[in-house]
C-alpha cells in the first residue's frame, strides 16, 4: 500500500497509519453504489442529487424519473443554455419533446424565442399532475438559454390499433325479367 506520509515520517506516525488503514479497511461501504443513479439506495438518492446540484427534486416523483434526474445531472450541467440540454432535461423527466427556434418556423417568430411541444408520462399511462408539469417548466427554465423566453404545449400520447373484420352476408341475386309485351 501507498503511504501518504513524508518521508520523514517517525515511527509512531507509520503505526497509526497502519492501525487506521486496517480499521478503515474493514468498514463496509460501498461508494461506487453511493455515487452510481442506479444503484444508490432510495433514501439516500436526495442527498446525491443535492451533490450533484440538481435544482429541482421531489420525492413524489416515480422512481424511475427521480433516478434519471440523477443519472443526466452532469450531462446536463455541462452543456446548460443549450437547446440540447433543454431536450435533455425533458427526456429525464421521462418525456419526449419537440423543439422549434424562432429562425425555424415560417415566418420567423421573435428573435430568441422557442416553443416546446412535450408529452410527459412516457413510462407511464398516468396524465401528469400540474405539480409534475410546473416542475418540468421551472427546470427548462433554468436550463434554457439566458436570452430565450419559450412557449410550453403539452402532448397527450395516445394509442390506437387497426383491425382487419370480415362479415359475411349472404346475399340472394334474383334475376328480373322484363315481360315483353
Amino acid at each position: 500500500m501507498t503511504s501518504l506520509l513524508p518521508p520523514n515520517a517517525v515511527a509512531l506516525e507509520r503505526a497509526l497509519e497502519q492501525l487506521v488503514d486496517a480499521r478503515i479497511g474493514a468498514i463496509d461501504v460501498p461508494l461506487r453504489d453511493l455515487w452510481s443513479a442506479e444503484n444508490c439506495p432510495e433514501d439516500l438518492l436526495p442527498w446525491l442529487a443535492w451533490a450533484l446540484s440538481i435544482d429541482q427534486w421531489s420525492s413524489d416523483w416515480p422512481l424511475h424519473i427521480r433516478r434519471a434526474r440523477v443519472a443526466s445531472a452532469i450531462a446536463i450541467q455541462s452543456i446548460k443554455g443549450t437547446t440540447q440540454s433543454v431536450i435533455d432535461v425533458v427526456d429525464s423527466f421521462g418525456g419526449a419533446v419537440v423543439v422549434r427556434e424562432w429562425f425555424e418556423v415560417d415566418p420567423p417568430a421573435a428573435p430568441h424565442t422557442f416553443s416546446l411541444s412535450v408529452s410527459l408520462g412516457g413510462q407511464s399511462e398516468a396524465v401528469p399532475s400540474q405539480e409534475f408539469i410546473d416542475a418540468v417548466i421551472a427546470e427548462v427554465a433554468r436550463t434554457k438559454p439566458a436570452r430565450s423566453h419559450f412557449t410550453f404545449t403539452t402532448a397527450q400520447n395516445a394509442r390506437a390499433a387497426i383491425g382487419l373484420r370480415a362479415v359475411a352476408r349472404p346475399m340472394v341475386n334474383t334475376r328480373i325479367r322484363a315481360i315483353a309485351a
